[in-house]
């Protein structure tokens, strides 16, 4: 495997993820909080020949930027997962979609808290936030090894 933009990254977030339980709360966690997030931000922030780009899409074009930037296969596979989550996300009701991200923040804490007893890793390198989904991604369909 050669190496990527993303190695430096994944073996921090590694090292704060080591514990099944740990990993089982973010396989649940991190998915409820993007739907949570995605679904919040469904809001029209203009439109183009009449089709309206919500914020949730251009969070997703963001992302997926980046993610393509650190590496091209698990990016690609990002993008496609966060746009069908989006389809999902973006018809909650904002009520609903809150909830799920604060139980989805609930897990990570819990997580982190009972499982791992070590602080989440975004602690101390906000780049994390990012590469969470990317690891929870990876954990389910194995495109790093």
């Amino acid at each position: 495997m050669r190496a990527s933009r993303l190695d430096p990254l994944w073996a921090d977030y590694e090292a704060h993820h080591r514990t099944a339980g740990n990993k089982w709360c973010h396989a649940a966690g991190i998915p409820l909080i993007l739907a949570g997030l995605l679904g919040l931000l469904a809001v029209p922030v203009f439109s183009v020949e009449g089709a309206r780009v919500e914020a949730s899409l251009l969070l997703i074009a963001m992302m997926a930027g980046l993610y393509l930037w650190l590496d091209a296969r698990l990016g690609a596979a990002m993008l496609v997962a966060a746009l069908l989550l989006y389809l999902g996300a973006r018809r909650l009701d904002w009520r609903l979609a809150l909830t799920l991200l604060v139980v989805g923040w609930v897990f990570q804490f819990v997580g982190h808290g009972l499982y791992e007893k070590r602080s989440p890793a975004f602690f101390h390198n906000l780049s994390h936030l990012l590469v969470g989904p990317l690891w929870v991604l990876n954990h389910a369909l194995r495109i790093r090894r």
